[in-house]
């Protein structure tokens, strides 16, 4: 039954994520309090599970026209040396200091969320 759990999860958060509303977060939470990941396993999970959401994702907004292409060219050019790289510096940090950073970010995000729909 734990395999139906994970299959539901995995497909929400799917969806979720090629929606932009977040499902990779979603999917972080599940796997570290109701599967039992740790907290650098669930992370690596979910970008491995990133990928092939996004790229399903990136077809669909291509295919729509809602993509810019120098502005993407731009972002990969800087994201792809800053993922490595922060990938790097996260292997080395310990478990406890990922977690609170990562919930500052989860914070921080909520709040600009909120800040920009009050204007």
């Amino acid at each position: 039954m734990d395999w139906l759990w994970a299959l539901l999860a995995g497909a929400a958060t799917g969806v979720l994520s090629g929606m932009g509303i977040g499902g990779g977060t979603l999917l972080v939470i599940y796997l570290v309090n109701l599967a039992g990941v740790s907290q650098l396993e669930a992370q690596g999970i979910n970008l491995l599970y990133f990928l092939p959401t996004a790229g399903a994702s990136l077809v669909a907004h291509v295919k729509n026209k809602l993509v810019e292409k120098e502005a993407f060219l731009w972002c990969v050019a800087a994201g792809v040396p800053a993922a490595v790289a922060g990938s790097f510096w996260a292997v080395s940090m310990d478990t406890g200091v990922l977690r609170k950073i990562f919930g500052g970010l989860l914070v921080g995000a909520g709040i600009f969320q909120f800040v920009r729909a009050k204007k």
